[in-house]
């Protein structure tokens, strides 16, 4: 277990093209999005908090913390923020709701590299694309981050790393880890999802 960081599901969104249902709920197989999301990461941190205003929506998962955002309408940043004011870590281990196959190998080599290379955030880089929403954000950065959200700035977690010393960890391109940063984003992908988990 790793004790220095806590997991962090954000598990918000307006999921307009969802008809309001909300993304992590989705059922793939028997199982919620955010229920294979736990199962992945729930050996891995002792720690684990979902960020969400709908709170009610997720009250079966008595072992998480269960929060909202501070700030509303801030998208992503939002959610780490509150995050990050109750977590009692050093840093925040984030991932969006909505990707189901998450590959616990890879979580462990970014904790691997932030515990031997400190920085503000710490983000995997596969091919040309980066992936915000799987990334490691040291605690410290809150009053920073408090900061950013009460003045009136581009809110794109993009633009705020230009804040922060954010190092880019480079996975393989390959298949299998592509496969591993796979979100929903429309209905029309979760018959891809269910191909890749090997669902006929």
């Amino acid at each position: 277990m790793i004790n220095n960081i806590s997991g962090v599901i954000l598990a918000g969104g307006a999921n307009k093209r969802f008809n309001g249902i909300t993304k992590a709920k989705i059922v793939i197989d028997g199982k919620t999005i955010i229920s294979r999301i736990i199962e992945t990461i729930g050996d891995i941190f002792d720690d684990i908090i979902i960020v969400t205003n709908t709170p009610d929506e997720f009250k079966e998962f008595n072992s998480c913390k269960i929060i909202r955002d501070h700030f509303m309408n801030k998208g992503p940043l939002g959610g780490i923020h509150s995050a990050m004011k109750i977590s009692a870590r050093e840093a925040l281990f984030v991932v969006a709701g909505d990707m189901p196959l998450l590959d616990r190998s890879i979580i462990i080599k970014q904790l691997d590299y932030y515990n031997n290379n400190k920085c503000d955030i710490l983000i995997p880089l596969i091919g040309n694309f980066i992936e915000p929403l799987h990334g490691i954000y040291k605690n410290t950065m809150i009053g920073l981050l408090e900061d950013y959200l009460t003045a009136d700035n581009n809110y794109a977690l993009r633009e705020f790393f230009k804040k922060a010393d954010v190092h880019y960890l480079q996975i393989e391109e390959s298949e299998k880890n592509k496969k591993a940063f796979t979100n929903i984003n429309s209905p029309d992908d979760i018959p891809r999802i269910a191909k890749l988990l090997g669902i006929e």
